[in-house]
C-alpha cells in the first residue's frame, strides 16, 4: 500500500541533510551580545526579513493545511491577504515607530513604558502560554506527516519520535547563532517546501488527463449542486467555524488576527526588529505579504487539483469512488493521502524534505522569539530585576531557554496528537485558533495603551486574563464541562476573536490612569 524509500529517494534526503548540517555550520557564529543574539545588531537585510516573515506565518500550517483547504473549499482563503495588508498597515503606522523609539527587544516593552514592569511581565506569560498552544499545534502537523513517511504508521511511539527528531533538530540548528540563524534557515526553509509544492503541483498537472480548460471548467461546476470551488470571495453570512474565510470574517476579525500576528506576537515581530529602522522593517512586513500571494496560491491549487483527481473519476478515466483518507486508521489530510500512496519515488522524497522543511521552520520560529521574552521580559525585568547583568550571562541564558522552550513545544505537540482528535476542524483552521487563546487579551490591552489614557497595571492583569479565558471556554471540548448539549453552539475563530477582543478591551478601559499620561 505505501511505497518504501528506494535508494533515490534517501540520497535526496541524504544530500538535505548535508545541506542542513554545512549551512548550519556557517551561519552559527559566535553573537557578541544580546542584542546580536536577540536582534542580529539591526542589521539583518530587508530581504531575508521578508522571507522570514513568510515562513514563520505559514510554514507547516500552510504546507499541510493549504491544500486541505482547497480540497475541501474554494479560493477564499486567498482573500485572507485583505485582513493581512490592513493589518499591515496598521502595525507599520501604530507600532513598529514606537517599537524603533523605545529600542525595544520584545514587543511587550512597550507595555511596561505604559502600564509598568508588571504589565510588560504579564504580557510576556500571555505570549508565552498563546505560542506555547500555537507552535505547539504547528510542531504536532509536522510530526504527523513526517512519522507517516518515516515509520509507516502514526502509532503514538512514531509521532512521538518524530516530534523529538523535530525539536532537536531545530534546536541545534539554531541555539548558537540566535536570531541571525533562525532568519537565514527560514530563507533556506522557505525555498526548499516552496520548491516541493511546486514540483507538486506540476506533478498533478501531468497525471490528470484532461486539458487546462477542462479542469477550470470541473472547478466551476464541482457536481451536486455545490458552488464554484473558484469562487474567490465568500459573502456567505455563516458565524460557525465553517465561515472562518468568509469576507465578513475577514474584514473583522482576520483582521485582528493579523494585527496581533504582526504587531504583538513576538514570533513575527522580533523579526522585523532586526532591521535597521522602521520604515525598513514596514517594507519587510508588506515585501512578506505580496510574497505569501502567490505562495499560499500554489498550496491551495493543490487542494484544487487533487479534488478533480480524486472527486472527478469521468476526468480521471476510473471507476474508483472518492477515497476515504485514511492511513492505518488513523484519519489524515488528503494531501498526505496522495503522497503517501500516489506520488512517484524521487518525488515523494523531495515532498518530504518540504515538509521537514516547513517544520524546522516552524519550530525555529519559535524557539529564539520565546527565549527572548523569557530572558527580557521575565528573566531580566522579575527574576533579575535591578542587578547588572553582563552580555555574556544574557546569551548564555538565553541558550538555556531555547532549551527549555524546545521542551516544552515538544510536550504541547504531543497533547496536540490527542487534542485535535476530539476536533474535526481542518488543520488551517485549528493551526489558526488556538492562536486566538493570547491574541484576545494582547489586542485589547494595546488598543487601550495607543488610543486611551486609561488603563493600570490591575486593569491589564485582569483584561489579559480574561482575554485568554473568553476564547477557551467557547472550545467545543470545553463547553461541554459547563453546558448542557442542546445549549452548545460551534463560533468560528474569528468572531471568538472579536468578542475575546472586546470584552478585554473594556475591562483593561475601567483602569483609570491618575497621573494622566499616554505613555504609548
Amino acid at each position: 500500500m505505501i511505497d518504501q524509500f528506494a535508494l533515490v529517494d534517501w540520497l535526496i534526503f541524504t544530500s538535505y541533510i548535508l545541506i542542513l548540517l554545512v549551512s548550519g555550520y556557517y551561519l552559527n557564529r559566535q553573537p557578541q551580545n544580546s542584542q546580536d543574539y536577540f536582534l542580529g545588531g539591526n542589521k539583518m537585510s530587508l530581504w531575508a526579513v521578508g522571507i522570514s516573515v513568510l515562513a514563520t506565518s505559514q510554514s507547516a500550517a500552510t504546507f499541510l493545511g493549504g491544500p486541505d483547504q482547497g480540497y475541501r473549499s474554494d479560493l477564499s482563503y486567498l482573500t485572507s491577504n485583505i485582513a493581512a495588508v490592513i493589518a499591515a498597515i496598521f502595525v507599520a503606522k501604530f507600532l513598529l515607530p514606537k517599537f524603533y523609539h523605545y529600542r525595544v527587544y520584545t514587543v511587550y516593552e512597550l507595555l511596561g513604558q505604559r502600564f509598568g514592569e508588571n504589565a510588560k511581565y504579564q504580557a510576556g506569560l500571555v505570549y508565552l502560554m498563546g505560542r506555547l498552544f500555537a507552535s505547539g499545534a504547528r510542531l504536532f502537523m509536522a510530526a504527523i506527516a513526517i512519522a507517516m513517511i518515516l515509520f509507516g504508521d502514526v502509532d503514538t511511539s512514531s509521532v512521538m519520535i518524530a516530534i523529538g527528531i523535530i525539536a532537536c533538530a531545530g534546536f541545534v540548528y539554531t541555539v548558537y547563532g540566535g536570531i541571525r540563524s533562525v532568519i537565514y534557515s527560514d530563507v533556506l526553509q522557505c525555498i526548499i517546501y516552496v520548491s516541493a509544492a511546486v514540483l507538486v503541483l506540476g506533478y498533478l498537472l501531468i497525471s490528470i488527463p484532461a486539458d487546462f480548460s477542462t479542469i477550470i471548467e470541473a472547478l466551476q461546476s464541482p457536481g451536486n449542486g455545490a458552488p464554484s470551488k473558484l469562487t474567490l470571495i465568500d459573502f456567505s453570512v455563516d458565524f460557525s467555524s465553517n465561515g472562518a474565510f468568509s469576507i465578513w470574517s475577514i474584514l473583522t476579525g482576520l483582521v485582528l488576527l493579523n494585527i496581533a500576528a504582526y504587531g504583538l506576537d513576538q514570533d513575527v515581530s522580533q523579526r522585523m526588529l532586526t532591521c535597521k529602522d522602521s520604515n525598513s522593517a514596514s517594507k519587510a512586513l508588506l515585501s512578506s505579504i505580496a510574497m505569501g500571494i502567490p505562495v499560499v496560491l500554489i498550496f491551495v491549487c493543490i487542494g484544487l487539483l487533487l479534488f478533480v483527481y480524486y472527486q472527478r473519476p469521468d476526468i480521471m478515466l476510473s471507476q474508483d469512488g472518492t477515497p476515504t483518507p485514511e492511513f492505518k486508521g488513523q484519519t489524515v489530510t488528503i494531501f498526505m493521502y496522495y503522497v503517501l500512496s500516489e506520488l512517484p519515488q524521487g518525488i515523494k522524497a523531495v515532498v518530504t524534505i518540504g515538509i521537514v522543511a516547513a517544520a524546522l521552520s516552524t519550530l525555529n520560529s519559535g524557539l529564539n522569539s520565546m527565549a527572548s521574552v523569557a530572558v527580557q521580559d521575565i528573566y531580566k525585568s522579575w527574576i533579575k530585576r535591578g542587578q547588572s547583568l553582563s552580555e555574556t550571562h544574557l546569551v548564555k541564558v538565553g541558550r538555556l531557554a531555547m532549551g527549555a522552550v524546545a521542551m516544552a513545544l515538544s510536550l504541547m505537540a504531543a497533547l496536540c496528537y490527542f487534542w485535535q482528535q476530539y476536533t474535526d476542524m481542518p488543520l488551517l483552521a485549528f493551526a489558526l485558533s488556538v492562536m486566538i487563546f493570547s491574541y484576545s487579551g494582547l489586542l485589547g490591552v494595546y488598543f487601550t495603551a495607543l488610543f486611551t489614557k486609561r488603563g493600570t497595571a490591575k486593569s491589564v492583569f485582569w483584561a489579559l486574563l480574561i482575554g485568554f479565558l473568553i476564547p477557551v471556554s467557547m472550545q467545543p471540548y470545553i463547553m461541554t464541562l459547563y453546558l448542557p448539549e442542546t445549549m452548545q453552539f460551534n463560533l468560528g475563530f474569528s468572531w471568538q476573536l472579536i468578542i475575546g477582543t472586546c470584552i478585554s478591551t473594556l475591562i483593561c478601559m475601567i483602569g483609570k490612569n491618575t497621573n494622566g499620561e499616554q505613555g504609548s
